[in-house]
């Protein structure tokens, strides 16, 4: 038996009896199941460890109970395996189960797909040839489409959905905390959001509370891996130790507005190679990107953009000061909203998130004393006429004139959502 053959033995335990994927109810999952009945190969994207390879097997145990022959089902995540080809993986499926994949239906599911080369062509092959047989699933720790030649290839027969972090909703699933109604649950709740802050939005956190393990995971299962491995084997990167290091810059100060020369300066390379390095960073889902809003497209791309890690550091994480505090509350909001546009004016009036649409929506994030003071030129300049500010505590409503600003907890703002009626008339 071949080293592949075993491989898919121990990674597809269905094909010797029961099985149960020890999954937790995800919000994707419900979009996902939409498309499975679709011919087109379903690509799953995301930082590590944030839930893909259980949604996959989640689909394996659904299409048992739905009459699939288990056997009819394969699992194979390459993340040890890069030097295999997928035809060669399907071929020793076909050999070990005596199956023929031309005739009758198969659930494929490949992980880690990026670490294969040339994976887009021989997809596209595998595609063409079971369209009818066979469903795909596959899933990359990066984006898939960073390259132009994949989207070329595949066009017309993929659709990719990116798999976030836990959301607090989740969390508390997770935790099998039933929080509804909100105002019997106040307290727990906002005990609870302390405690979803601590997870940086990995399942395998949920009920982690110590600093010396959030601090050897977030090492060594996510930075570790991601910039010395898929970075780095990606983009062949010669001293990724600087990109580390402008990764740990915003682990430190989340929500920075960066000058991408003054960065370069920093760690002693040029303003292009700075630029390239928030590139790779922003690819691989390590941090998020925010443009200074403004009705202009042009003058959009000309300013000052802020940055946000898609995790903080454990050690401020665990700091007992305000100031710390502040700047983990304020990324945490902002990491589930994950918005597009933060807003600063020439006088430095600064508003932390803004939702566009035909009437844009201030968001402002307030760990301590709340307070409107970006909120309001705001939207004076837009004549947006309702914002909020999210608190850690206070709760009420002001009003200036025709404009309200509703000031809301955290834990109430992050389960209740009112910003999504903002997203559909966007």
């Amino acid at each position: 038996m071949t080293k592949i053959r075993q491989a898919l033995v121990d990674m597809n335990p269905w094909w010797e009896g029961g099985f149960r994927a020890g999954y937790k109810e995800r919000e994707i999952y419900g979009t996902l199941q939409k498309f499975m009945r679709l011919p087109q190969i379903m690509a799953l994207t995301g930082l590590r460890r944030v839930g893909k390879t259980t949604l996959m097997l989640k689909m394996a145990e659904d299409a048992i109970r739905r009459g699939l022959d288990p056997r009819s089902i394969v699992y194979f995540s390459f993340d040890e395996f890069g030097e295999a080809n997928i035809r060669g993986i399907l071929e020793e499926y076909e050999a070990a189960s005596e199956n023929s994949l031309r005739k009758g239906k198969y659930l494929v599911m490949l992980d880690e797909i990026q670490k294969v080369e040339n994976w887009e062509d021989q997809l596209k092959a595998i595609y063409d040839l079971f369209k009818g047989t066979v469903k795909i699933v596959i899933s990359g720790s990066e984006s898939l489409f960073i390259r132009k030649k994949s989207k070329e290839t595949l066009a017309g027969r993929i659709f990719e959905f990116k798999v976030e972090p836990l959301s607090f909703r989740e969390f508390l699933i997770f935790r099998g905390f039933d929080f509804r109604p909100i105002g019997l649950h106040e307290r727990e709740l906002r005990r609870l959001f302390d405690d979803f802050i601590l997870t940086l939005g990995f399942p395998e956190l949920a009920d982690v509370r110590d600093k010396d393990v959030i601090k050897k995971y977030v090492k060594e299962s996510i930075v570790e891996k991601v910039v010395y491995r898929d970075i780095q084997g990606l983009f062949r990167v010669k001293d990724v130790s600087v990109i580390e290091s402008l990764l740990n810059i915003m682990m430190e100060e989340p929500g920075q507005i960066m000058e991408v020369s003054e960065i370069g300066r920093q760690l002693g390379v040029s303003r292009q190679t700075a630029s390239i390095y928030l590139s790779y960073l922003e690819k691989s889902f390590l941090i998020r990107k925010l443009y200074n809003y403004s009705k202009s497209r042009r003058k959009v791309e000309r300013k000052l953009k802020k940055y946000y890690p898609a995790i903080v550091s454990a050690e401020l994480l665990f700091k007992d000061d305000d100031q710390s505090k502040s700047k983990v509350f304020e990324w945490a909001i902002v990491n589930e909203m994950r918005p597009d546009f933060f807003w600063r004016d020439p006088y430095k009036n600064e508003v932390d998130i803004i939702l566009p649409g035909r009437k844009p929506l201030p968001i402002e994030i307030k760990y301590g004393k709340t307070g409107t003071k970006g909120l309001l030129p705001f939207m004076e300049k837009t004549g947006a006429k309702e914002g909020y500010v999210v608190s850690r505590k206070e709760e009420g409503m002001q009003k200036a004139g025709n404009k309200t600003i509703h000031i809301i907890p955290a834990f109430r703002f992050l389960l209740e959502r009112p910003w999504l009626k903002q997203a559909k008339s966007a």
